[in-house]
């Protein structure tokens, strides 16, 4: 069922996949899990980075925090608390939703909410998939969501792409499974030459001059009415990052693509816009001020 949302002033929501470099889909296939601990971390550094970027530029986000991250590195969750974010879920182990089966899916986003909430005090109201992976094959994940305690997804890009993509799902928040479940929050397109074009950041942001997203969300913004959600990732501000061996010219291709450039272009996305929280942008779907509580303060919350 689609929504027609209360404009929230044209804010747009600003939000961060925080993992780390070797937790990539690009490398999945020359890095295995059991490596991970084994590596040297990078995402404390990039997720750093990337609190000072919005500091200075004043604005709250989101970051969509995985558990494993959590788990390692609690300190980092209270940093991004402390600055007034929000603390979302990105799942426990970077896992394809639609590669983990319904019940394995339960017990790694019921794990990765219990840590996160244990952690920074709060409830954990949003999930986003590793890698959009909830799609058609995924009918029952917005089900089990709900089940869980989540309130929100911001998991489905309805755009055409080889490793992910939903295209024919709706641009807007919905409710995939009816009202008294999960509202999804797409990624942000728009709609041009007959099809969705992603303007919602990633890798398409970092291949494509800045300039052009903003132009896409200014026409979100003033065509459709509503408020875009642009994402992008902590190992993004970290251009010195260890490059593994092995991997594919087109995953060197994805994964590396302007890096350097990412700090100015951010910063411009940052001055062009007003950017928020997930939970406050879209506020009028969730409890009012449920993620500014501590969770101890609440019924079922701190995990």
């Amino acid at each position: 069922m689609m929504m027609t949302p209360e404009r929230p002033g044209l804010r747009n929501a600003m939000t961060v996949d925080v993992e780390d470099y070797f937790q990539v889909h690009a490398f999945a296939d020359i890095i295995d899990r059991d490596q991970w601990d084994h590596l040297p971390s990078r995402v404390e550094r990039g997720t750093m980075s990337v609190l000072e970027l919005f500091a200075q530029a004043g604005i709250e986000a989101t970051f969509f925090v995985l558990g494993w991250v959590a788990r390692r590195q609690p300190g980092l969750v209270k940093e991004i608390v402390a600055a007034g974010h929000e603390v979302a879920s990105h799942g426990l182990e970077h896992r394809q939703v639609d590669r983990q089966g319904a019940d394995n899916f339960r017990r790694d986003i019921s794990e990765a909410k219990a840590i996160l909430e244990d952690v920074s005090g709060r409830e954990v109201l949003g999930f986003r998939a590793a890698s959009f992976s909830m799609n058609e094959a995924t009918p029952w994940a917005h089900g089990i969501l709900k089940d869980v305690g989540y309130r929100y997804s911001s998991s489905i890009y309805p755009i055409r792409h080889d490793l992910y993509g939903q295209p024919d799902a709706p641009r807007f928040a919905y409710y995939p499974s009816g009202e008294e479940g999960v509202v999804e929050f797409p990624v942000s397109t728009i709609k041009a030459l007959g099809r969705n074009l992603p303007c919602g950041g990633g890798g398409y942001f970092r291949l494509f001059p800045w300039h052009l997203t903003a132009w896409a969300v200014r026409r979100l913004n003033r065509n459709d009415g509503q408020p875009g959600i642009f994402y992008f990732h902590t190992w993004e501000l970290d251009p010195d990052q260890p490059r593994p061996a092995g991997a594919s010219l087109r995953s060197r291709f994805r994964h590396y693509v302007n890096l350097d450039r990412q700090p100015d272009k951010m910063r411009c996305m940052l001055s062009e816009f007003s950017w928020g929280r997930m939970d406050k942008v879209f506020g009028s779907y969730l409890s009012p001020q449920a993620s500014e509580e501590p969770a101890d303060r609440r019924a079922g919350g701190g995990g």
